[in-house]
């Protein structure tokens, strides 16, 4: 991979959006009923981690459709 890194980091693209992140994977972690909390979550198992990360990630997809099939609509 010619220099590239292919592991994972807490880097973000927009690190502006840091603050507001850091709530949405709360927000998304009561909302499944995963019990997340500030600080050490070393309690959890690694599909209970998971399982939050994956819902993020559909809910950012859906919001993302949506913006877009707002914009498409004319």
């Amino acid at each position: 991979m010619s220099g590239t890194s292919n592991s994972t980091s807490n880097k973000m693209n927009v690190p502006e959006a840091r603050a507001a992140m850091e709530q949405f994977k709360y927000e998304v972690a009561n909302e499944i009923g995963v019990p997340l909390k500030k600080g050490y979550n070393g309690d959890l198992t690694s599909a209970q981690n998971g399982y939050v990360g994956g819902y993020m990630v559909k809910k950012m997809i859906e919001a993302q459709e949506r913006a877009m099939a707002g914009k498409t609509q004319g």
